[in-house]
């Protein structure tokens, strides 16, 4: 596994192939990176993620939450979520992710890992309800955990760590070829707050 070194270029794809990712690094502050921290801790209506699998709903440690422009329905791990009113902050949130990657979206979904111990498995973001090869921005406020991709092919990994602060987009084939994960460390003890701003289509 790669693991990238700590300063980039956000021109520079980190996929070899059949994909795009572009690595922003800290955008924010620290004070502002702090403050959305707090903020989103604190004023984000979070719940416990669930899945139904195998006509089992299972429900996660990690929690979530789905904000967009309008009343949008996603549907992933065979469970439909309905999404709340962008608040004032998300709002400015978008609109600053939208000028550092030239990308627009319409909805985000933020994700609470209270620590190492929660992460997110092997999976792509290719739902029906997503625009196709469309961008998502991945935006990361908190504890700095190590992000990783595998082609489906190939098996080929590479990671990469998120800093407090920083932003990552995915976008043209990626969702296609290559998978995505958080791995779970014995190394983080404190959260992270992960925002991903995507488009919902009709």
């Amino acid at each position: 596994m790669k693991l990238f070194e700590e300063t980039y270029d956000h021109r520079k794809n980190l996929l070899p192939h059949d994909g795009t990712v572009n690595y922003y690094g800290k955008v924010f502050t620290p004070e502002e990176a702090n403050f959305y921290f707090d903020h989103l801790l604190k004023n984000i209506e979070w719940q416990n993620d669930q899945a139904l699998i195998f006509g089992k709903l299972l429900t996660t440690k990690r929690k979530v939450a789905w904000y967009g422009e309008q009343a949008f329905e996603y549907t992933y791990s065979n469970v439909t979520k309905k999404a709340l009113a962008f608040t004032p902050e998300l709002k400015k949130l978008k609109k600053i992710i939208e000028l550092q990657t030239g990308e627009t979206y319409n909805s985000c979904l933020l994700n609470l890992y209270h620590n190492g111990n929660e992460g997110m498995a092997w999976h792509s973001d290719e739902e029906i309800d997503l625009k196709k090869h469309g961008a998502i921005a991945s935006v990361s406020f908190g504890a700095e955990r190590k992000f990783a991709f595998k082609h489906k092919g190939s098996k080929e990994t590479i990671a990469l760590n998120l800093a407090h602060g920083s932003i990552l987009v995915m976008k043209g084939l990626t969702q296609d070829h290559w998978q995505h994960r958080l791995p779970l460390t014995t190394k983080v003890s404190t959260p992270r707050v992960n925002l991903t701003f995507r488009t919902i289509v009709r």
